[in-house]
């Protein structure tokens, strides 16, 4: 049975009237560990956008599973993949009603995440108080980690990491990095320029924007 994941197939993408992928071709397998690496600007978000359905392509195709993305079954795909966002505003209020929230949704009810939710705060250097405090008072860093946490806590294999250590400092860097890549079933798919994850065990995919081949 082939481990094949992710396809992207002859991607191609315009942005603001210019052509910003031509001809992407990628293959995520189970167990990859995949950093995108480029300049600013040079479409390595808009990938892990594609996937989730939130960017549309001009042309080409994209494959989960050997299913092809589409909109009649992009929200069980969903399901599956973990993706925390460079853009970590994700709401309001208190940081324990904001998580409780999340797993009243159906696909996320009857998971047990209390105490898992304490070990991930306290291995992360967060103190189990910040439960109590408003998102949007904390610090960059901070919703950073509670972001990482709730990718965690979801129980899912597949991750789509986007700058996720960029507020962190050097310390905090290497205990993220060393989190995800410890369980070598998890499917890793990062956009990083911390040089953090510039690590044995991840594999590089070099996005310039056009003509890519990986």
């Amino acid at each position: 049975m082939s481990s094949e994941l992710i396809r992207y197939k002859d991607i191609c993408v315009d942005f603001h009237g210019s052509r910003l992928f031509s001809n992407f071709n990628l293959t995520v397998n189970l167990g990859d560990k995949l950093i995108l690496k480029g300049r600013s600007g040079s479409g390595k978000s808009t990938l892990l956008k594609i996937l989730l359905g939130i960017l549309r392509v001009d042309d080409g195709e994209v494959f989960y599973r050997g299913r092809k993305v589409s909109a009649s079954n992009i929200w069980d795909i969903r399901k599956e993949i973990a993706y925390v966002s460079q853009d970590t505003d994700i709401g309001e209020g208190i940081v324990k009603d904001l998580i409780n929230e999340i797993f009243s949704f159906d696909h996320n009810q009857g998971r047990k995440y209390h105490r898992r939710r304490n070990s991930l705060l306290e291995y992360f250097g967060l103190d189990r108080s910040i439960v109590y405090k408003k998102f949007e008072d904390l610090s960059g860093g901070e919703k950073q980690r509670i972001c990482i946490i709730i990718s965690v806590l979801l129980g899912k294999e597949i991750f789509l990491l986007d700058e996720v250590t960029s507020a962190l400092d050097p310390e905090l860097k290497e205990k993220v990095v060393d989190f995800f890549l410890e369980n070598e079933d998890w499917t890793l798919l990062v956009v990083s320029h911390d040089n953090t994850w510039d690590r044995v065990a991840m594999d590089e995919v070099f996005v310039d924007g056009c003509e890519i081949n990986a």
